[in-house]
């Protein structure tokens, strides 16, 4: 079975955090696993914030080799959940005000530790990614389909976001839009509201962010 790339979207687009793994340099050959707040950019690649300190920055940088486990928020039956495995290279990323901005937007906490100084950015770009979504349902989807997902300009993104906003009430925040859906956070809890015959063309894009947007208010 191969898997349809906007389901893989989706999952990952509703985490806000996910399960590390990278290849241990103070035990080689091992894996060492952390857990990580990220935000997808605008190809859903996985950008992370890490700390020169921490051990998986030590071992990125011996080894970009990784791997990103994604799970649903808040669940409890893990064998019954749909998961995401991103298989790949996590590499340092000199972040571009707009990509900075973004992050910020979904990781809001991140300002705090950017002051510090002691922290950067990686991207990890899947070379494959193994999906679960339950009994029997399970695939592979390859580096060459990831990218051919639709992917809207970061700029024009910033600048739809920015509009849409101001438009919500105070207790919904949004925090990105691309061609497959609306990324939203309400009460705290991360949320994400799936386009109906995505993937949409960006100059149809806020209008049809808009009308998913309306039905939330």
């Amino acid at each position: 079975m191969k898997a349809e790339t906007s389901v893989l979207i989706h999952l990952l687009h509703s985490a806000a955090a996910a399960t590390l793994a990278t290849q241990s340099a103070q035990m080689p050959g091992y894996p060492h696993a952390s857990i990580l707040p990220f935000a997808p950019d605008a190809h859903h690649c996985p950008i992370l914030l890490v700390s020169r300190l921490a051990e998986h920055t030590r071992n990125l940088q011996a080894d970009s080799r990784a791997s990103l486990l994604v799970t649903p928020p808040g669940s409890h039956n893990v064998l019954e959940e749909p998961r995401l495995t991103l298989i790949g290279d996590a590499t340092p990323l000199d972040a571009s005000p707009t990509l900075l901005a973004r992050y910020l937007r979904y990781q809001p906490d991140a300002r705090r530790y950017l002051e510090l100084g002691d922290f950067s950015f990686f991207r990890l770009q899947p070379k494959r990614a193994r999906y679960i979504g339950g009994f029997a349902r399970m695939g592979w989807i390859d580096q060459a389909q990831w990218g051919e997902a639709a992917v809207l300009d970061p700029a024009a993104e910033q600048a739809c976001c920015d509009e849409l906003a101001a438009t919500l009430p105070a207790h919904i925040r949004l925090l990105g839009l691309d061609c497959y859906g609306a990324d939203l956070e309400q009460g705290g809890r991360r949320q994400r509201q799936p386009f109906p015959n995505a993937p949409i063309a960006a100059p149809d894009l806020r209008a049809t962010a808009a009308q998913v947007l309306a039905l939330l208010t």
